[in-house]
Order: structure tokens, then sequence, then C-alpha cells
């Protein structure tokens, strides 16, 4: 399982440690994610998601999962994400 939040897209970042004496070697930044579980107003379910603390701020900021999802592009969203989208529009549009 890949370490990438499924709603913002921020995964690991690459780095350097640098010692006393300025060696430096490779280091991974991870993101802090965590397993949660997001309700949809509009569908009246439950989602499951893995997210980074930083996007779930985000999600909540934003008003909920829903509105999250209509504000942000489809490339920066998971596959089960963009399937989440696809089903609000399609519930928006009937």
């Amino acid at each position: 399982m890949s370490r990438i939040c499924e709603l913002t897209g921020k995964g690991r970042q690459v780095g350097q440690n640098v010692s006393h004496a300025n060696n430096k070697t490779k280091r991974v930044f991870l993101p802090n994610l965590q397993n949660v579980t997001l309700m949809s107003e509009a569908l009246d379910r439950s989602f499951k998601f893995r997210v980074s603390t930083n996007g779930l701020r985000s999600v909540e900021h934003n008003g909920g999962l829903d509105n999250w999802l209509a504000k942000t592009p489809e490339s920066k969203l998971s596959a089960n994400a963009i399937k989440v989208k696809r089903e609000l529009a399609k519930k928006a549009a009937a």
C-alpha cells in the first residue's frame, strides 16, 4: 500500500539528514496518514479513506466530503475517491 493521501495526493518527500560534521545522508519524510471514515451527506453513506491529517483538516474546512470532492480536480484524487465523486455528480444530475 503506497503512502499517498487519497484526497489530497500528498505523498512522501525526499531530503537529507545533516550531521554535526555536515555529512549528508538520504532520508524520507512520510505524510501522517490515518484511516478514517467520512460521511457523505448527499449519498447518505460513509466511505473509508486513507487521508493525511492535513487533508482531513482541509476537508473539514471546506464543509465536508461532498464539498471537498466537488472542488478538487480528479488528477489529485485516488481511484476510490473518483468513484465517490462520480456518484455524487450522478446524484446531483438526477
